[in-house]
């Protein structure tokens, strides 16, 4: 018996120890998961990619925009064509105009309201916009903007993406269908249901091995937020511990917040897809708050196997999982009959490709990420979910984008004997303030890499010469009419060498204006004025336009002898669009925190780099370039009554191909070339000045305004004697802007013998001989 007795104490012992130490490992390891749980749970709970929208469209009365253009960039953002306006996110158009119901969408100045708007279109535009109550017009608005299109963002090394949602802006009957089909004892369990618990037990031991869970929604966001997916009894038992510890720290408001954000419904790509807000767009191409009941079905069908409900690749499936969600929130009076009916006989509406894109156009996100950087960590941008307003303009991009696929399809046919590998990059500006509209960084448009747009620094060649004309101009001996040598130039450097730069056509042409010598290009007139005003002076004028490169000071600076890549020769062309007024090319507008707080602005920074007298004989004589210059070929194509001003270049063994080309509302530079510097068979004009022209044909912009200064006159001379002439010659009259104290007092008349030389100006030059 005292055995007996000895062995029960001992077993009473070592149970109380074992348990004393399984009391102590479960405080342990309660204490530790708390601390866990509520460190993580109580701070930032997400890495949250920045956001980054293209400029919104705005609409006013006047906006040069057609019916079609407005029409176009609806379908971008995913608007519905309707009879009606339902609801926010459609529209209606007819021979009247349009009407549209536009989402809300919070800007960096103050939010935009949802709103049902009509729009009258006349010839030239938007000619009036009226605010609408119900199918009334009710009074006139000055101007309505559109939502942004989301054209990308900057991700985590683990490619999750959400857009976060807050549960008081959910729609409720999200919230309704989530819970009655995947807990609805939720607002009433302490985090785990036993019996779900019970239930599976019982069936993975009929199957010998883990197959049901018996999980809470609590149980699913501890499973995706805090642990791996795989189906251990351990870790069933840590899930289940730690959704009692985050239904005991946190109230269920704040759990089924998080669910709604972290949840995972499907694969864009690389990218991850958490939480009801993306997936609405990822989807739908729409805001959770706009969609239907058929819709809002369908996103909680996913969450029981997003990739095996996936509606794209099994539609079926998808619709059957819908429908039956829709039959359980009839069952439960969510809906009626009539609503059930309705919903399940709508198609699933899904996008047939998703619109949200890991970045839609990889090179202009280059050159925001690149400006961002200034001013943002990599790890910000990575995780804070802040919203970035860019300076963008989807249809310029999508425009620029399909004009160089289109032309250097053209040009490798034009040059079979090449490899088909001719790249080409191109900026779009706006002149007056600075904003970059579009950025192509090479032939495959949408491939990320080498960005030949902002990386590639390339020989400028003779895109540089009207900067050397301009810092003449600046001095007051020179105007666009000043003599200069076309002749023979030589000069012997510093190492010895002789330096002798020819003519593109090896012509030399003797005594001409300063004006003809850059309408046509010449390299010895250049040459020859680079020299006078020395390597300083052009060095200087590059650095005050605004490139902030190394600019070698040498004599051949004059004829382009310096690497820039597209982006920093628009900066050059940017400042003299702008009237001489330097501003940096910037790619944001502003930056909001993920709460829609501002957090930063960029405003237009300017300051006057040149004076707007040289500028606007700078312009002239770059007009004169595409009507009679190198780039002529522009006027063929426009017809005479656009101008247009512009510089096209050429570098040695036409390894090079450049335009730069500025209207009143665009600076375009393009170049062309091959990434191994071997030669192109092209020049400036014949390839590069291509491919704007197809551009701007698209475009379709306005003549650049370059308006007489005061104290200027327009005057016609002789290009041979120099002097004035009282008759416009056909061949040898050019007309310039001067100042009055400027014009030459010597008057000349036409040789009508001269003018018989060229029997295709008999006609039209007789008459216009006795004109004034």
């Amino acid at each position: 018996m005292k055995r007996f007795f000895k062995f029960l104490k001992i077993t009473v012992l070592i149970t109380i120890g074992i348990l004393a130490l399984l009391s102590i490992i479960a405080f342990v390891a309660w204490n530790y998961w708390d601390a866990k749980l509520v460190e993580q749970f109580s701070g930032q709970k997400w890495q949250v990619p920045a956001k980054v929208y293209a400029r919104p469209l705005e609409l006013y009365t006047g906006a040069p925009l057609s019916q079609s253009h407005v029409v176009a960039e609806l379908k971008r953002l995913r608007y519905t064509q309707a009879t009606s306006l339902p609801r926010a996110g459609t529209f209606t158009q007819s021979a009247r105009g349009l009407q549209i119901y536009t989402r809300g969408f919070q800007f960096w100045d103050g939010a935009e309201p949802k709103q049902r708007v009509a729009l009258q279109f006349g010839s030239k535009g938007i000619k009036q916009i009226y605010a609408m109550e119900n199918t009334t017009i009710a009074h006139a608005v000055p101007i309505v903007r559109l939502e942004p299109v989301l054209i990308g963002g900057v991700y985590p090394k683990h490619r999750e993406d959400r857009l976060l949602v807050k549960l008081e802006h959910t729609p409720k009957l999200l919230i309704q269908s989530l819970i009655y089909v995947e807990d609805r004892n939720f607002f009433r369990h302490l985090g785990i249901s036993p019996k779900a618990i019970l239930r599976a037990f019982w069936a993975n031991l009929r199957s010998r091995r883990v197959r049901q869970g018996g999980s809470t929604l609590t149980q699913q966001l501890v499973k995706n937020y805090f642990l791996q997916s795989e189906r251990t009894l351990s870790r069933k038992i840590v899930e289940a511990t730690m959704a009692l510890i985050l239904e005991y720290r946190f109230n269920k408001d704040e759990i089924l917040e998080a669910y709604l954000n972290e949840v995972y419904l499907g694969q864009a790509g690389s990218r991850a897809i958490h939480g009801f807000g993306l997936a609405a767009h990822h989807y739908f191409g729409i805001p959770l708050e706009d969609l239907s009941l058929a819709q809002h079905a369908l996103l909680v069908a996913l969450v029981k196997g997003p990739s095996y409900y996936d509606p794209r690749r099994h539609p079926d499936r998808a619709m059957r999982r819908r429908n039956l969600v829709i039959n359980v929130l009839l069952s439960e009076n969510i809906i009626d009959a009539e609503q059930a009916e309705l919903a399940q006989s709508e198609p699933l509406t899904v996008l047939s490709k998703t619109n949200s894109a890991v970045n839609r156009y990889p090179a202009f996100m280059d050159l925001v990420q690149q400006q961002l950087k200034e001013d943002y960590p990599k790890e910000a941008l990575q995780s804070k979910g802040l919203v970035i307003f860019t300076t963008l303009d989807t249809k310029v991009q999508n425009t620029a984008e399909k004009s160089i696929q289109k032309k250097l399809a053209t040009l490798a046919q034009r040059n079979l004997d090449q490899a088909g590998d001719l790249q080409s990059a191109m900026v779009i500006t706006e002149p007056q303030t600075g904003e970059v509209l579009a950025v192509v960084g090479g032939s495959a448009v949408k491939a990320t890499g080498f960005n030949r747009a902002l990386q590639a620094k390339r020989p400028v060649g003779s895109i540089l010469k009207p900067i050397v004309y301009l810092a003449a101009l600046e001095q007051d001996k020179y105007q666009l009419n000043t003599p200069i040598n076309d002749d023979i130039f030589s000069m012997k450097l510093h190492n010895g060498d002789l330096w002798q730069p020819k003519n593109f056509d090896l012509i030399s042409h003797g005594e001409v204006f300063l004006q003809e010598a850059l309408i046509h290009s010449y390299n010895q007139a250049t040459a020859r004025l680079g020299d006078t005003i020395g390597p300083d002076a052009i060095a200087d004028m590059i650095e005050r336009l605004g490139v902030k490169t190394h600019i070698p000071k040498v004599p051949a600076l004059a004829l382009g002898a310096i690497d820039l890549s597209p982006f920093e020769v628009a900066q050059l062309y940017q400042t003299i669009a702008a009237q001489g007024f330097q501003s940096p090319l910037r790619a944001i507008r502003a930056v909001l925190k993920s709460d829609g707080d501002p957090l930063q602005r960029y405003p237009l920074k300017v300051q006057q780099a040149v004076d707007h007298v040289p500028i606007f004989l700078l312009k002239h004589a770059l007009t004169q370039v595409t009507q009679r210059g190198t780039a002529k070929s522009i006027r063929r194509h426009f017809g005479p009554s656009y101008i247009f001003a512009g510089k096209t270049g050429t570098t040695n063994d036409l390894k090079d191909s450049w335009f730069a080309g500025m209207s009143e509302e665009f600076v375009v530079v393009i170049w062309v070339g091959y990434d191994d510097n071997r030669p192109t068979g092209l020049t400036g004009a014949s390839g590069a000045l291509q491919t704007w022209i197809t551009t701007m044909k698209a475009l379709r912009p306005t003549s650049i305004q370059n308006p007489l200064p005061p104290g200027f006159e327009w005057v016609w001379l002789d290009t041979e004697s120099k002097l004035r002439v009282n008759r416009r010659c056909p061949d040898n009259a050019v007309i310039i802007p001067l100042q009055a104290e400027r014009i030459p007092q010597g008057i000349t008349s036409c040789d009508w013998n001269r003018l018989k030389e060229h029997p295709k100006h008999h006609k039209r030059g007789k008459r216009r001989f006795f004109l004034r």
